[in-house]
C-alpha cells in the first residue's frame, strides 16, 4: 500500500514537472501566432497598391524601360490617395515622370491601368533652373524656371504660344500648388527630340513645364486630359519627407 502511494505520488510530480516545462512554451507559441495573425492595421489602400505594383510593374517589365520601382510605388500610392479623395475623374491612366533619369532617356511613362499597357514611353524636359542633363533642383516659386515635383491632376486643354497644351493642377501645398500661377503646363517643344540629344547630349529645357516631343504632344494630352493623375518623381529627400501624400 505504501509502495503504491509512493508510485502514485511520483507519477503526480512527474506530470506536474512536465506541465511546468511545456506550459510556458505553449503560451509563447500562442503569443507568436497571434502577432503574426493579427498585424497592425495597414492603410486602406495598401493592398490595392501592392496588387497594382505586382500586376503592372512586373508584368510590363517597367524596370527594363528604366522606370524605378520607387517612382512607380509612390505614383500608385498617390494615385490611390487622390482617387479616394475624389480628385481623379479619369482613372484609366497614370502618368509618371521619373526625374531620377537623365533627359537623354525616355522618362515619361503613360500607363493604361485597366488594360495593363504602356501607352507612351517618351522623352520629357525639365526646367532650365533644375539642371542640365539631370534635374536636381526643384521649386514652387514663380520665375525660378525650375520643375516642381509631386502629384498633379490634369485639367482642360487650350491652344497657346506652344500650341496644343494641357493645364495642370498641383495637388501638394507648398510643393507644386502654384502651377497655375507659374503657367506650368504640358506642351510640345522642338527641343524635346533625339536630334537635340545627338547635338547637345541632353534635351533642351523648359521654364518648368514637362514638355514632350511635338509629334506626340496631342495624342499624349488627349489621352491624359480631364482629371487623370500625373506624378513627377525624383529621389529628393526634401520632397519625400515633406509630401503629405507620400507620407499619408
Amino acid at each position: 500500500m505504501t509502495k503504491f502511494r509512493v508510485t502514485k505520488l511520483s507519477l503526480f510530480f512527474a506530470v506536474l514537472v512536465a506541465l511546468m516545462i511545456h506550459l510556458p512554451l505553449a503560451f509563447s507559441h500562442s503569443r507568436s501566432f497571434s502577432v503574426r495573425a493579427l498585424p497592425a492595421k495597414a492603410p486602406a489602400n495598401t493592398v490595392n497598391a501592392d496588387n497594382a505594383v505586382l500586376k503592372i510593374y512586373d508584368s510590363l517589365q517597367l524596370n527594363l524601360r528604366g522606370l524605378s520601382q520607387d517612382a512607380f510605388n509612390y505614383a500608385v500610392k498617390g494615385y490611390t490617395y487622390l482617387k479616394e479623395k475624389g480628385k481623379i475623374s479619369n482613372d484609366n491612366v497614370l502618368s509618371i515622370v521619373d526625374f531620377s533619369l537623365p533627359s537623354s532617356q525616355k522618362r515619361l511613362f503613360v500607363l493604361d491601368l485597366k488594360n495593363y499597357k504602356v501607352l507612351f514611353n517618351t522623352y520629357v524636359a525639365h526646367g532650365q533652373g533644375s539642371g542640365a542633363a539631370m534635374a536636381t533642383n526643384f521649386s514652387n516659386t514663380p520665375e525660378s524656371y525650375q520643375s516642381s515635383l509631386g502629384f498633379y491632376t490634369t485639367e482642360s486643354t487650350y491652344s497657346g504660344k506652344n500650341g496644343y497644351s494641357l493645364h495642370l493642377a498641383g495637388m501638394e501645398r507648398g510643393i507644386n500648388d502654384r502651377a497655375e500661377e507659374r503657367a506650368i503646363v504640358m506642351h510640345g517643344a522642338p527641343y524635346v527630340s533625339e536630334d537635340f540629344i545627338h547635338a547637345r547630349g541632353y534635351l533642351g529645357r523648359s521654364w518648368g513645364c514637362p514638355a514632350v516631343p511635338e509629334q506626340l504632344s496631342k495624342p499624349i494630352i488627349d489621352k491624359i486630359k480631364n482629371g487623370s493623375c500625373l506624378f513627377i518623381y525624383s529621389a529628393n529627400n526634401r520632397y519625400l519627407h515633406s509630401s503629405q501624400i507620400i507620407n499619408s
